[in-house]
């Protein structure tokens, strides 16, 4: 029994220490992959490449991977089903976490089982834009349209159930107007569609769109937050315009494999708070119209619960199928 006892406490010792050496020694050896679930240039990568770079300034290295399809739910999948070592990591987002769960009827992954929540990065609003050359000078311009001419006036987002279709159904039935929206596979056509006068309105993430605000290729109409974006101070909010309350924000964050060593979960999201502190961070996000949003892991978990019912609403509200 003695014998059995010693071996068996010299197991959990053996255990115990082969852990924290795990802990210490992460991250060495061998980069860290963090996947991006949407294509290269959109709101999603733009956070992701200046977060990671801030982080490896900090001293960690990692290989950048955009993994895009299926809503974002190829690449949260890919993360989902990987070692759950601390070296595979994906910028999950409001969409493919809150969202997806109810729009896809068989999604391959549990947001609250399959991943480790590690931490927020930021917010951002949503953004209305028309085209530079378009008669609508105003929001108040588009609903008046829109209620002379039900359906007549058309809005692109990035896909059905997104954050931007989800907002403008919730916009279209507290201003009392139908509008007939346009889903894209993704920002880059909506976005050349818009600004060629094809499309009347186009609905993106702040990042996304700025660009071509700043260019005066777009003319932007409001912004979903409940107040102003600083690098666009003279866009009104929703709220502004009339329509008291209204917000719609989306949010971006870091999660890894179910499973992940809790002290690699820690050691993560203090760097990562840390690294979202920088004041040179804070002003390249800001630049692109996204807030830094900091939480604790269980903060972030939390939120993703109370989230996926909420945004399951909308999505059951709207009617919205996938593609």
């Amino acid at each position: 029994m003695q014998l059995f006892r010693r071996a068996a406490i010299s197991g959990l010792v053996i255990c115990l220490f082969s852990s924290l050496a795990q802990a210490q020694a992460w991250p060495t050896g061998k980069p860290i992959r963090l996947i991006v679930p949407f294509p290269a240039g959109g709101g999603t990568d733009m956070i992701t490449r200046e977060v990671s770079n801030k982080l490896i300034a900090s001293g960690y290295t990692f290989v950048v991977e955009n993994k895009p399809g299926s809503g974002g739910n190829l690449g949260v999948d890919t993360v989902a089903k990987a070692a759950p070592d601390g070296y595979t990591l994906v910028m999950g987002q409001t969409s493919n976490l809150a969202i997806n769960p109810t729009l896809y009827p068989k999604l391959p992954y549990d947001p609250l089982k399959d991943l480790t929540p590690v931490g927020l990065v930021a917010t951002s609003p949503l953004v209305i834009v028309t085209g530079a050359n378009s008669p609508y000078k105003t929001l108040a311009d588009v609903v008046k349209a829109a209620k002379e001419k039900p359906t007549f006036i058309n809005f692109a987002t990035s896909g059905n159930g997104t954050v931007s279709h989800l907002a403008m159904e919730s916009f279209q039935k507290v201003a009392g107007i139908q509008m007939t929206h346009i889903p894209y596979k993704g920002a880059a056509q909506g976005a050349t569609d818009v600004i060629s006068g094809q499309v009347q309105l186009y609905v993106s993430t702040i990042p996304t769109l700025l660009g071509h605000i700043k260019s005066g290729k777009m003319r932007p109409l409001a912004v979903t937050s409940p107040q102003r974006v600083d690098d666009i101070k003279e866009v009104s909010t929703i709220a502004e315009s009339g329509y008291k309350g209204f917000e719609s924000i989306t949010w971006f964050g870091i999660l890894g494999p179910a499973n992940m060593p809790k002290d690699v979960v820690a050691k993560l999201n203090g760097d990562l708070n840390k690294a979202l502190k920088d004041a040179e961070l804070d002003k390249k996000l800001g630049e692109q119209g996204a807030d830094v949003a900091t939480s604790t892991p269980e903060q972030f978990a939390k939120m993703i619960r109370e989230d996926i019912p909420r945004w399951g609403k909308l999505v059951k509200d709207s009617g919205a199928k996938v593609d």
